[in-house]
């Protein structure tokens, strides 16, 4: 299986023990100096007004884009499975995988990004801000929806093939997984959904379900998985499948409200 899951906000810039050589370059370089330059025309006020970013934010998102390189100096860049540092990477915690994990999620876990479109684990990416949902306008459209076209669902079909699967289980949010068109992508999509479970009725609560989607992707990497059917053991967290709420290609995991333990 390949699995898709969004990127955060939140960064960890912290220096890491890796080598040039460790590290790869994005597939969508290219388009991603492309859109920092559309995003250095704009004013601090602009970026603000894009992203609904404090002042202090919008001044240090026009330094980062500023500050970006086609080729980056050394330091100037990080792994974007150590760099990325929300809700759903602390399910991931991908500080704790071993090298074998790292390995099998490195050919089968992509990041989906408003800069880079998709990213491995381990490629160079650095600091930036641009969420999916941005109208940032470019010559292909008014957003990044309209930049990135069939591009990403393209690039998710020859990951696929690479990896020798079919199947695609997105742990991504909405706002990311729109980036997919459908019609262009080749793949089952497998979705789980994570809820909790008070006097007697399930839903989805956004925190929790961020933080089981990374802790899902760490269970496929961690066990090598590639029959769908497998998923179904997903137990971190105290979630359990539950086959009367699912379908096919909907995996239902719930648990107790009350389990307040880390997914």
């Amino acid at each position: 299986m390949l699995t898709v899951i969004s990127p955060a906000k939140k960064l960890d810039e912290r220096p890491r023990s890796l080598t040039d050589e460790a590290l790869s370059e994005p597939v969508f370089s290219t388009e991603a100096m492309a859109l920092v330059s559309a995003a250095r025309a704009l004013s601090v006020a602009e970026l603000q007004g894009l992203m609904g970013l404090s002042e202090a934010l919008g001044r240090l998102n026009r330094d980062r884009f500023q500050a970006y390189r086609r080729k980056p100096a050394a330091g100037a860049a990080f792994p974007a499975i150590h760099c990325f540092a929300g809700d759903t990477y602390q399910g991931l915690e991908a500080a704790t995988l071993g090298p074998d994990a790292l390995r099998w999620a490195d050919g089968h876990l992509r990041i989906l990004s408003g800069l880079y479109g998709l990213l491995r684990p381990m490629d160079a990416i650095q600091p930036y801000r641009l969420e999916m949902g941005s109208r940032l306008a470019t010559a292909q459209g008014a957003d990044l929806y309209a930049f990135w076209g069939d591009k990403i669902a393209r690039a998710l079909n020859k990951a696929a093939a690479e990896a020798g699967t079919g199947v695609l289980m997105n742990c991504a949010s909405v706002e990311y997984f729109s980036a997919v068109q459908r019609n262009a992508l080749k793949l089952r999509v497998i979705t789980p959904v994570f809820m909790e479970e008070k006097a007697g009725e399930a839903k989805i609560v956004s925190f929790f379900a961020k933080r089981a989607r990374g802790a899902m992707a760490r269970f496929v990497a961690e066990n090598h998985l590639t029959d769908p059917d497998d998923l179904r053991g997903f137990s971190a967290g105290g979630y359990a499948y539950r086959a009367g709420l699912s379908a096919p290609d909907r995996l239902v995991f719930t648990r107790a409200a009350e389990a307040d333990v880390a997914a």
